[in-house]
């Protein structure tokens, strides 16, 4: 049995070459890693199998390290999964920084799904059941994107404008005022601008998600698009943009605009980033969701749908419309009630139908509390219009006084009708004390 070999940082190199010692330590584990990454290069593109096989590659050498009898990966059990997940989290990035919670959840994903494919393709050397679930795998962070705010894209365009190598100011014109993803500029084909009924386009190859689309041009990259025909990198391998005579890739791109925006002295900005920005710009100044995904590239309108949750100046538009109305629902007094106003509002509250207080004999009548703060209620009239019924008092409030409220200026003189259509007025000082006449007289 040979000797672990440490582990080593992983890079974007040749797959093949990378899988060269684990051969020799467990060809086993290569054998099937390698036959997997080919048969997955059939369907997804490149840089998708370049990460499967940094994911099998970190996953082969845990086993090497910590498992070294294991063989293979039918030997595979859920605690060898247990111990990868452990020494993942605390895996060191080249920064000595922890991963990143994407980079977790990314490896994991590969790995499940490579045990996934080989159980159901019944390869001789798939464990027997899956050791990897979905519960393994972190949630997935859903931040909102990263775009330059106003100011500092006027800038960062200015700073574009004023570079005198003119690839680079192409790609970064390029990059700003289409909205492409990296990939997409560096496989431009010559002939990509084309001139249909007075306005120019620009076909963006297959992309990311395997569609091409067209996307309008700006008349500043149609002029410079123009001027690049006659540079000497134009049209070498049939792409529209080379780096002296190689073609394009990610890193150079990057640093490309890196040093814009080091010119225009705005910090850090990657090239996604003005993809961002290009579209917040136009959902703010009114372009359609619609539009916005066509002009990306994006296949659903989920994926366009995250640039409207960092649309502040929509939300910021819409808040302020019904700002006023939620103040409203704050305010101290109501719109234009008086303090003399509020008094008599409260005052009416604790009267009875007759003008008289409701309140016991020993409360003052200047107290501000309204008759429902002592448990009364508002009078109660029984289908007899001639008299009034009796008014429900509390139980603890049984000694009351029948005066005129003080805090009133007058008792008021509602008038009434009787059945024979002559006006009567409403109970009386009078007529309260012949009731009580009648009612001793008839006990008697």
């Amino acid at each position: 049995m040979s000797a672990a070999v440490p582990v080593r940082d992983d890079d974007l190199g040749s797959v093949a070459s990378l899988w060269t010692e684990i051969a020799i330590a467990r060809p086993q584990l290569a054998v099937t890693a390698n036959r997997y990454l080919g048969q997955i290069a059939l369907s997804l593109r490149p840089g998708s199998v370049t990460s499967a096989s940094i994911a099998l590659r970190q996953f082969c050498w845990h086993l090497l390290d910590s498992h070294p009898a294991v063989e293979g990966f039918a030997e595979v059990n859920r605690l060898h999964v247990e111990s990868f997940k452990l020494a993942l989290a605390g895996r060191r990035s080249r920064n000595n920084r922890p991963l990143k919670p994407n980079t977790l959840r990314q490896r994991l994903l590969l790995l499940r799904s490579f045990f996934d494919r080989i159980i159901e393709w019944g390869w001789a050397d798939a464990p027997a059941r899956p050791p990897v679930f979905l519960s393994d795998v972190p949630p997935q962070d859903l931040p909102l994107p990263k775009a330059l705010d106003d100011a500092a894209a006027a800038r960062f365009v200015q700073a574009a404008e004023a570079e005198h190598d003119p690839r680079r100011q192409l790609v970064v014109q390029l990059l700003a005022r289409t909205g492409m993803r990296v990939g997409e500029v560096c496989e431009l084909r010559s002939n990509a601008a084309e001139c249909r009924g007075g306005q120019w386009w620009l076909r963006v190859p297959l992309g990311k998600l395997h569609n091409d689309r067209v996307v309008p041009l700006h008349p500043r990259l149609v002029e410079l698009l123009a001027s690049w025909k006659d540079h000497p990198d134009y049209g070498i391998g049939g792409l529209l943009v080379t780096n002296h005579g190689r073609p394009l890739n990610r890193h150079v791109v990057t640093r490309m605009v890196r040093r814009t925006a080091k010119t225009a002295g705005i910090g850090h900005v990657h090239p996604h980033q003005l993809r961002h920005t290009l579209a917040t710009q136009a959902l703010n100044r009114g372009m359609r969701l619609e539009a916005i995904g066509q002009l990306l590239g994006h296949r659903s309108l989920k994926m366009t749908a995250i640039y409207a949750r960092m649309s502040d100046r929509n939300l910021a538009e819409q808040f302020r419309a019904v700002a006023d109305r939620i103040d409203s629902l704050y305010a101290p007094d109501h719109d234009g009630e008086t303090r003399q106003m509020r008094r008599l509002r409260l005052e009416h509250g604790r009267l009875l139908g007759n003008g008289w207080c409701t309140r016991p004999k020993e409360m003052d009548c200047s107290s501000s509390r309204s008759a429902r703060a002592v448990g009364t209620s508002p009078p109660r009239w029984s289908s007899d219009r001639r008299s009034p019924a009796s008014v429900t008092m509390p139980l603890n409030t049984t000694s009351r006084s029948e005066q005129p409220c003080s805090s009133t200026s007058s008792t008021p003189s509602t008038m009434r009708r009787r059945r024979d259509g002559a006006p009567r007025t409403t109970l009386s000082r009078d007529g309260a004390r012949g009731r009580r006449r009648r009612r001793g007289a008839r006990a008697r």
